[in-house]
């Protein structure tokens, strides 16, 4: 049985990990198209047009594959996780149909105005269009996030006679505190992944000398937008978020900073290494009364560790959450960095000679995906060993009739499926990179 249950972890784990790599950027280009649209509204440049055409393409490509991938995971609640789908369908159910029906089919419809109605409808239902684009894919991720942030602190439901969840108040799982605040921290990191792309790809122009104005244009956009993102990320979406998991999941902060025993102003570790055995941090360097400051806002604080839980409440993969955890800020700190130096170059009118801070703007573009990953693992691993928490465990919420073996040829089949699509991916995205936006002629 427990083989079986780690191998359908293992197998939503995968294909929920790959899907995201595309709703991310799509979400996080988004708001930079409407950017673009707007201001070619506004100051009458058309290179801004090519430029959002250029971006909308790269959208597109990377919508179309975030369909292909996302479709699965709605049958998975089914073959793979049937009794957490029982129990939780009623509640549930409703966001996800919502995304269906009004967020992607809202975004769909005006992508395909944006990709081909330009010289059809004019201008301004082409900006139209971007902006319905926009609202369509950051609508879409409000539900999604309002279903996983039920799973994390459900709220406005009841318990029927049959055992089930059902829903008791939309308007209570529609505002719930923590899915307010966990999508503003996920959109968040959307737009960083957009916006470091976008720098990396006028990077890459600028260094080859292929097509540098629109280069120049890109790396504009993509620094400031990713400095001020990545700001945002630390505070306030990161802080509250933060202060979330203290209040609701005492366990899982104690997890996430490796703290084994109750401390008064506890530190937070910068660097170290967690032994569950020994119940101890290895080489640890950390900051004093850090912690108690951020969870409790005062340095000398009380944070609870994890022996004052029980054992049978523990993350069951601490190190796992914890390496996560340290990786995603780790990187956001180093973004922080990255887009303040290439921020402060641009305002002194030096970042497209600094062939260093180009190359580094153009080879970074992967830590954000990287930085995402390590963030829905944090949040997915720390809520162990509930599937939804405090009322389902993981371990009550699988498929127990489909086998370790039957979810292991199914896993393998998906391994090597998303494999051919990511050449395919790749080759479509490359096309349109050498392409570049000067391949656009004037009528789109």
């Amino acid at each position: 049985m427990e083989s079986a249950l780690g191998i359908h972890r293992l197998h939503f784990a995968f294909t929920v990990t790959y899907h995201y790599l595309f709703p991310q950027l799509t979400m996080g280009l988004a708001p930079l198209l409407l950017l673009f649209k707007s201001l070619a509204l506004w100051k009458q440049d058309e290179r801004y047009n090519k430029a959002a055409r250029f971006w909308a393409k790269i959208f597109a490509i990377n919508f179309f594959f975030g369909v292909i991938t996302g479709v699965p995971m709605e049958f998975q609640f089914g073959t793979n996780w049937s009794r957490f789908a029982q129990y939780s369908g009623g509640v549930i159910a409703t966001a996800l149909a919502m995304e269906g029906v009004f967020a992607f089919f809202l975004e769909s419809s005006f992508l395909g105005v944006f990709l081909f109605g330009e010289r059809r409808f004019g201008q301004k239902i082409h900006w139209l269009s971007a902006l319905m684009v926009f609202l369509g894919s950051w609508i879409s991720g409000f539900f999604i996030i309002v279903t996983d942030a039920w799973m994390q602190h459900p709220v406005g439901f009841e318990i029927g006679a049959d055992g089930t969840a059902h829903l008791s108040s939309f308007w209570a799982l529609l505002f719930n505190e923590w899915a307010f605040w966990q999508y503003i921290h996920n959109m968040g990191g959307a737009v960083i992944t957009g916006a470091f792309a976008m720098a990396a790809t006028g990077a890459f122009y600028v260094l080859s000398g292929r097509q540098e104005e629109y280069g120049r244009l890109f790396l504009r956009a993509g620094v400031i937008v990713a400095a001020i993102a990545s700001l945002f990320q630390l505070w306030p979406s990161g802080d509250q978020h933060g202060r979330l998991v203290t209040q609701y999941q005492p366990i899982t902060l104690a997890a996430m900073e490796g703290l084994f025993n109750t401390e008064a102003g506890a530190g937070i570790v910068l660097v170290g290494q967690p032994d569950t055995d020994r119940q101890k941090l290895d080489n640890p360097i950390h900051v004093p009364g850090a912690l108690s400051f951020l969870t409790y806002r005062h340095w000398e604080s009380v944070v609870k560790g994890l022996n004052d839980f029980p054992r049978d409440q523990w993350p069951d993969n601490i190190a796992l959450l914890y390496y996560s955890y340290h990786i995603m800020v780790g990187l956001g700190t180093l973004f922080i960095l990255i887009m303040a130096i290439a921020a402060l170059l641009l305002w002194r009118r030096k970042l497209y000679e600094s062939r260093w801070m180009l190359w580094i703007l153009m080879l970074s573009f992967p830590f954000p995906y990287i930085a995402n990953t390590a963030g829905w693992i944090t949040a997915e691993v720390g809520r162990q060993p509930w599937v939804v928490y405090g009322l389902m465990r993981t371990a009550n919420g699988y498929s127990s009739n489909v086998s370790a073996g039957n979810g292991l040829f199914s896993l393998l089949g998906f391994m090597g499926m998303y494999s051919l699509l990511s050449i395919l991916f790749l080759l479509l995205l490359w096309r349109e990179l050498m392409h570049g936006p000067a391949f656009l002629d004037e009528k789109g």
